[in-house]
């Protein structure tokens, strides 16, 4: 295969989206076929295109390439003639014993290219107009959803759909990873019954606390499973004190990359309020008033975590010592709408 075919390949396999390995010979010692530089693309299904050595280096590559398209990880790996199959890591190569008659050693580097996660954003609000300018720059392809949207709107989207029905969504995408609603008060309900229907991995909703447990429960009432609507997170973003549209965004995308890698924090709720105060150990009233502004503390959040960090800092405790009394200052405040942090209507 000549290098033009296997660029040509790469592109293929880029524009429909599909995952695969660029996967180099670094080192061959004779007897091997192939040769240092030789190249392959690899896909998840075991296709090979290109030269990267016989048959029976080919299953550990396979193997190899599967491990990587999963963790995004790019490895390099020993095949070399062995009495045994056994596989073993040697600092960072990892090595495959080869029990085939023809001999010899390669060393390859498998380096995993995936495809560009892909964000989508319901609403046409100022905070999902933000959200779609400041996502690209941390390497995600936005594709924005708002009834009657016009795309020139949206000159950082690399889709723009004008139609929130969910039947059409479900023709443009299977299963999407990562969805944010920002509509903010246009069409919620309707774009969080396409992101559920969407099946979507990740689903952020930015509202107040008060309002999505009230859309929520709606959601559940006209016979959306409870187990698919808690999976929704709102309200949506890190409490950072955001005020303006660009910060709530800023907020919100922090929450999306935590998606992305695997590691987003659990949807906050009144449970965990003293704990995450806890487990940063907040002894002073801003660190406070935010975790309760994420638990819809609203306007007496402020004043109820300084009485909290004030009290903490007369007795020399953290904030672990008053978790009865912050579980129930979030209780008592729970139903007064947010005004510190950027939850937005």
């Amino acid at each position: 295969m000549t290098r033009h075919t296997w660029f040509e390949d790469i592109e293929r396999l880029k524009q429909s989206g599909q995952a695969f390995a660029m996967v180099t010979v670094l080192r061959a010692q004779a007897p091997t076929s192939a040769k240092p530089g030789d190249k392959a693309v690899v896909t998840a299904d075991g296709q090979i295109r290109g030269w990267i050595g016989g048959g029976c280096a080919q299953p550990s590559v396979i193997r190899t390439v599967r491990q990587a398209l999963a963790d995004g990880e790019s490895r390099v790996i020993r095949i070399a003639a062995s009495e045994t199959s056994e596989e073993r890591q040697l600092e960072d190569v990892l090595e495959f014993g080869m029990t085939c008659h023809s001999g010899g050693t390669l060393e390859l580097f498998i380096d995993p290219v995936l495809p560009t996660p892909r964000l989508v954003i319901f609403g046409d609000s100022a905070v999902a107009r933000s959200l779609c300018d400041l996502a690209p720059r941390v390497g995600l392809e936005v594709a924005m959803v708002a009834h009657g949207a016009d795309a020139a709107d949206f000159p950082s989207a690399s889709e723009v759909v004008a139609n929130d029905a969910p039947a059409d969504l479900l023709q443009r995408w299977a299963r999407p990873q990562l969805v944010v609603i920002a509509t903010q008060g246009r069409r919620d309900m309707q774009a969080l019954e396409a992101a559920l229907a969407m099946q979507a991995e990740h689903i952020w909703f930015v509202a107040s606390h008060r309002k999505a447990s009230v859309l929520l429960q709606q959601l559940k009432s006209s016979g959306h499973p409870a187990d698919q609507v808690d999976r929704i997170v709102a309200p949506a973003g890190v409490p950072i004190g955001a005020k303006t549209p660009e910060e709530i965004a800023l907020s919100v995308l922090a929450t999306v990359v935590a998606g992305r890698r695997q590691s987003a924090p659990a949807a906050t709720n009144h449970a965990n309020a003293s704990t995450r105060i806890a487990a940063a150990g907040a002894s002073t009233a801003s660190v406070a008033a935010e975790s309760l502004c994420a638990v819809g503390a609203g306007d007496m959040a402020q004043e109820a975590a300084q009485e909290v960090a004030a009290g903490a800092t007369a007795v020399g405790q953290s904030a672990s010592g008053w978790r009865g009394k912050l579980d129930y200052i979030a209780e008592r405040f729970s139903n007064t709408p947010p005004s510190c942090c950027g939850g937005g209507h």
